[in-house]
């Protein structure tokens, strides 16, 4: 599959490039990218949430009054989650949400959402995404030549870029990773892709690990 490579100004510099057959045009497995996406979610998670059930809180457990003869429910300790100040229950509790995934299921699913933008002529390959300066309005500007400034792009360089990622911070539906960073989380939540050159070979690189 052979894509036309674009200049920042979003004009064709005369040249193509060959995207990798085993990398941008496989049958797409769909529950790998399932897989992938929901540990990707899950690993995000802190798990801190916690309550204090009645183990864990601090008073008499001497029965606060008799069982019977006074006409209101009867209760055990000050511990009780009924009373103000008692115990929760079945409150949350600190918990590790991590998941696994084979390394093989990761590599299909990134294949995958590749192979499902490159599909649907989601991805603009330039031959260099360089700014002279930190600046919202020249990555704006980029965007906006690909018809990108008001829908959620990704763009994967292939080596960190200090003025590029710094650019891009300010912008909501954009975001700046490194070919090395790539996951099917991001490639998926996007809609379009904006692959610098040397970021192809770098996906390349990782993927056929």
């Amino acid at each position: 599959m052979k894509l036309e490579v674009y200049n920042i100004k979003g004009k064709e510099i005369g040249r193509k490039i060959d995207l990798d057959k085993s990398i941008f045009q496989i049958d797409p497995n769909h529950h790998a990218i399932y897989l992938d996406v929901k540990q990707h979610l899950a690993n995000k998670r802190q798990g801190t949430n916690s309550t204090k059930q009645r183990s864990f809180i601090k008073g008499s457990t001497k029965k606060i009054k008799k069982q019977k003869g006074t006409g209101t429910a009867r209760a055990g300790n000050i511990k009780n989650p009924i009373f103000r100040g008692g115990g929760r229950v079945f409150g949350p509790l600190p918990r590790d949400y991590k998941q696994k995934v084979n390394k093989k299921v990761k590599n299909l699913a990134r294949k995958s959402a590749l192979s499902i933008k490159a599909k649907e002529n989601a991805i603009k390959v330039l031959d260099k995404f360089d700014l002279k300066k930190p600046q919202t309005k020249g990555f704006s500007n980029i965007l906006k030549v690909f018809g990108l400034n008001d829908k959620k792009s990704l763009v994967v360089l292939g080596e960190s870029n200090k003025n590029v990622y710094l650019s891009s911070r300010n912008l909501k539906n954009s975001k700046v990773i490194i070919a090395s960073e790539l996951n099917t989380y991001s490639i998926s939540n996007a809609s379009n892709l904006i692959l610098d050159e040397s970021a192809v070979m770098g996906i390349v690189n990782v993927l056929k690990k």
